[in-house]
């Protein structure tokens, strides 16, 4: 009977966190203010991986825990590169340098965010939508 609980105090609200993580990890890494989308015709590999996820700046504990992630946008760009060196990549190639970093606090802000606007060419809320 200590295996079982053991499961239900320990073991599943340890899986429910990480799961809710990486959920939202994999949200906003693809979905935050700053993204751009792109059709076919204007689509580049380059600019869609810098512009098309995020650079999610983390503080260094949970940068280290989830294994760089927070640099998608390298990521995204060269899958090969490995996670332990994409925080270097990030400091010594200028072109990253540009990118608006989203913090934990403005990230909150892409949980709202839902469809993408044509003309305006951003996410948009759906209340922003209809109006």
């Amino acid at each position: 009977m200590i295996g079982f609980e053991s499961y239900l105090l320990i073991q599943l609200p340890t899986m429910y966190f990480a799961a809710t993580a990486g959920v939202f990890l994999f949200y906003v890494q693809h979905q935050f203010p700053d993204v751009h989308w792109y059709r076919d015709e204007e689509w580049d590999y380059s600019t869609v991986a810098i512009n098309g996820s995020s650079y999610l700046k983390l503080p260094k504990v949970l940068q280290w825990f989830s294994g760089n992630i927070g640099f998608h946008h390298i990521h995204h760009l060269s899958s090969k590169i490995p996670n332990y060196k994409l925080e270097k990549c990030h400091r010594e190639n200028e072109a990253f340098h540009r990118v608006n970093p989203v913090t934990f606090r403005s990230s909150m802000k892409s949980l709202s965010l839902r469809l993408w606007d044509e003309e305006r060419r951003q996410l948009v809320t759906y209340r922003q939508a209809a109006g």
